[in-house]
């Protein structure tokens, strides 16, 4: 028998924690245990990624409505019951919490409902008061939203708090323009909100494919969103009707809610980490190596925590990795490497590999783009546009990224992201029969670059 009590301890129980201890238990049949202080599923099944995609499906209906009566339906609008919605979304989340326990149960996971800190490289010391050791201990506690740093910041809610309104706003401020701002500008908007976006930088999605993320503001502007670059608050406070906000750009409102998406952090504080020799980087990122080990070599971390790719496919296959090297006997590296993903904004934009800017830093490129009204949406009298883009590498044809903006751009985007990640050629993607007619056919038929450099 081993001198601990445990083979494996996981601190957290989203996706990437419990996918690591219910394998390692389940396949490998190590003695696995898991603390989970707060609600099973974490970020992206209780508060993050799930409820997000429903209320993205709930605030598409509204031009779906409009649509229909373009394509000869006899539709009468009703208004949009929050309530109705919103009790069915908490019953589905509470269904998936319900999921992740049974599957750490049909592991034989031992599970303990309490708050985890580190003693030493080995022990554990749970809110309960309870010390458990391991020979090895997983840190999976994932990121949480930040306020601002100023006066009165307790007044705004953040990303936690948008599944838990007792009602929909009349009005909003959403602070921020990254994809979470961005994302729930146009969701509130999609259920009826007058949302305003106050951003500091001079256009939103920062890091996105320019043209992309241009055409995304061009469209949530053509929507009816306020959006108000070089913006942010200066000073806000509690007043009759609503939350008093004065800009940088000089004007003050009334808002009923203010929404800051000004920033995640790693869930790192007070755990005894440093104690323990453990080195947090920037923003108390928890600093690993390629096989996501600590300084602490008995000590691991993946997902948000560690702040290298915050995605959740991402920390799902952190967790595997992590299972191969330690108890698998494979010592198996996280491949971060072009990796797909999705800004479910309306329009939808998908992306995989690089952005223009980011290739033509790199190397002499060929950018293949279209532009147009889709079918199904200029039928019914929109003026909405889709985006198709490859970029591509002079020297050896290699397609360096995909960029998609259009309806339904994260299923397009999984898998064009197959071809991009085997290292597909333009050529390659060229000899691909279309599918017509489609939207995404436009990636196989554009024969002559836009753009060189």
């Amino acid at each position: 028998m081993s001198d601990f009590d445990y083979d494996l301890f996981v601190i957290g129980g989203g996706s990437g924690g419990v996918r690591a201890a219910r394998v390692a238990a389940g396949e490998y049949g190590v003695r696995v245990a898991l603390a989970e202080e707060d609600r099973y599923g974490g970020t992206c099944v209780i508060r993050g990624c799930v409820p997000k995609k429903l209320m993205v499906f709930a605030s598409g209906y509204r031009d779906t409505f409009e649509d229909a009566r373009q394509y000869g339906w006899d539709l009468n609008d009703g208004p949009f019951d929050w309530h109705i919605f919103s009790g069915k979304m908490r019953a589905e989340l509470d269904r998936l919490e319900g999921v992740y326990r049974n599957l750490l149960d049909g592991s034989g996971v031992d599970k303990f409902d309490a708050r985890a800190t580190l003693k030493d490289a080995h022990t554990v010391t749970l809110s309960t008061g309870e010390e458990k050791t391991a020979k090895h201990i997983l840190i999976a506690t994932g990121g949480r939203p930040v306020r601002p740093e100023m006066d009165n910041a307790e007044l705004g809610i953040v990303s936690d708090d948008i599944f838990h309104l007792d009602k929909l706003p009349r009005s909003m401020l959403i602070v921020g323009g990254g994809y979470i701002a961005c994302e729930f500008a146009c969701i509130l908007h999609g259920l009826g909100v007058d949302v305003t976006m106050y951003y500091r930088g001079g256009q939103i999605l920062n890091g996105f494919d320019d043209e992309a993320r241009g055409l995304i503001a061009e469209q949530m502007r053509a929507r009816g969103i306020s959006m108000h670059s070089g913006a942010s608050v200066l000073e806000m406070e509690e007043r009759e009707g609503g939350i008093w906000v004065k800009s940088t750009m000089g004007q003050d409102k009334i808002f009923d809610k203010v929404f800051f998406a000004t920033g995640r952090r790693p869930n790192s504080d007070d755990m005894g980490l440093g104690d323990i020799g453990i080195e947090l980087g920037r923003n108390g990122a928890i600093q690993v190596n390629e096989y996501s080990q600590t300084g602490v070599p008995s000590v691991y971390a993946i997902g948000d925590v560690t702040d290298r790719v915050n995605l959740t496919p991402v920390a799902i296959r952190e967790g595997m990795a992590f299972v191969k090297t330690v108890f698998g006997g494979e010592p198996t590296p996280v491949d971060h490497e072009i990796i797909a993903s999705a800004v479910f904004t309306q329009p939808e934009m998908g992306t995989v590999g690089m952005s223009e800017e980011e290739a033509m830093a790199q190397e002499p490129i060929e950018v293949y783009a279209t532009s147009f009204k889709a079918m199904q949406t200029a039928f019914a009298g929109r003026d909405d546009r889709v985006m198709m883009k490859l970029v591509v590498s002079k020297e050896n044809r290699t397609v360096l990224g995909c960029h998609i903006v259009a309806p339904q751009a994260g299923e397009m985007i999984q898998l064009a992201g197959i071809a991009v990640k085997m290292g597909a050629t333009k050529e390659q993607f060229d000899q691909t029969c279309a599918v017509h007619p489609t939207m995404a056919e436009e990636l196989v038929t554009m024969r002559k670059p836009v753009r060189t450099s």
